[in-house]
């Protein structure tokens, strides 16, 4: 485990909460601080940890992997940020980027042609993780004569249809 300033401050914080709430049991200051020494690790690792891993959308970052890209569609969100801060897809053409992330899963709707773009691939990058999320994130290649332009991240509500 590494210890950092954000955990030494987390757990000085549990530690006056328990501290706080054995205290209102027990008026002994010896043994209030010996139960909170000895329950502070553990509701700080059994419930505060848990608890802001839920509502703080935290997610691992990996390097770009082609194999992992197509395998495991539902956690691309983990290397997008190395895509778009590299940028090593502008310039490449259509046939490398089918090579490299494999067809697209959808096009963009172009409104002055009234039909798809083939300009504009779409790619789901999976959900990311958290209580309150409720939006996937979405990546768009744009492609200027036939070769990677411009890289766009977004993020599109999840919609059920009715059954």
């Amino acid at each position: 485990m590494i210890i950092t300033t954000l955990l030494v401050v987390f757990m000085i914080l549990v530690f006056v909460l328990v501290f706080l709430f054995i205290r209102t049991i027990d008026k002994r200051k010896w043994l209030t601080l010996l139960v909170s020494l000895v329950l502070t690790p553990l509701v700080y690792f059994y419930m505060f940890y848990p608890f802001l891993n839920i509502i703080v959308p935290f997610h691992h970052q990996k390097h770009f992997n082609s194999e992992a890209w197509t395998k495991k569609p539902g956690l691309r969100y983990e290397m997008v940020k190395d895509i778009t801060d590299s940028k090593f897809l502008i310039g490449k053409d259509k046939s490398e980027i089918e090579a490299l992330l494999g067809k697209y899963e959808w096009l963009s709707w172009d409104d002055a042609k009234k039909q798809h773009d083939e300009n504009l691939w779409n790619y789901g990058m999976g959900l990311l993780p958290g209580a309150f999320n409720d939006d996937k994130e979405c990546l768009t290649l744009v492609f200027k004569n036939d070769k990677v332009f411009e890289l766009k991240r977004f993020q599109e509500q999840i919609v059920f249809e009715d059954e």
